[in-house]
């Protein structure tokens, strides 16, 4: 799949305010400082559509990005804010949380990861609560760029053998990354456009 367009629809901080479209989306989410921003930009083609900064916790409300007039890209606010009080995140918390349980046109969530550390336990936490919840995700590793492949591909493994202690039965769709380089960019979009062609085709409310 290609990215022909991509716009800006809004930002707010109740899930009743998003977009009324019947469309899917695909939420990105992610620890401060993952570089989720600049991962959105590479899969867009724009090299300012989701706001970077090197300050954390710069996303602070859901954006709706419209996609080829046909599925949303969905920039959410980063878990594990450094520099905010512990009732702004709280606040942050609800309004995630409450966009993941009721929103009914979210289709799939990617969940970004550093790979250049070991794992986390508040990604562990967060992808648990994923799964308790039945919320289809990815992982997607991030700044692949920043190491060798062998230690790419060891952290990887670790990280799917801390899953496997986690209780998962088995580690969910992951990508490898790279904003600066483009790497992974054909494979994420490709299995973007691949379910968007199964939920246009069994689901009649697309």
């Amino acid at each position: 799949m290609k990215i022909n367009t991509a716009e800006f629809i809004i930002s707010n901080s109740e899930v009743d305010k998003c977009p009324k479209d019947i469309l899917p989306e695909y939420a990105f989410i992610g620890r401060s400082n993952v570089g989720k921003s600049s991962l959105i930009n590479m899969l867009t083609n724009h090299k300012n559509l989701a706001k970077t900064s090197g300050r954390p916790g710069k996303t602070q409300l859901i954006n709706h990005f419209k996609i080829n007039n046909n599925w949303f890209l969905v920039d959410l606010p980063g878990y594990g804010y450094a520099k905010v009080s512990k009732k702004t995140k709280s606040v942050f918390q609800q309004f995630i949380t409450d966009y993941f349980e009721k929103r009914e046109q979210l289709v799939c969530a990617f969940v970004l990861i550093d790979i250049r550390h070991e794992a986390q336990a508040i990604d562990l936490e967060f992808m648990a609560y994923m799964g308790e919840s039945e919320i289809p995700f990815c992982i997607i590793f991030t700044k692949a760029d920043k190491i060798s492949k062998v230690k790419i591909d060891s952290h990887v493994a670790a990280y799917k053998k801390q899953m496997m202690m986690n209780n998962w039965a088995e580690m969910p769709p992951y990508f490898v990354t790279s904003a600066t380089e483009s790497t992974g960019k054909e494979d994420l979009l490709s299995y973007i456009g691949e379910i968007n062609e199964e939920v246009f085709k069994s689901n009649s409310e697309f």
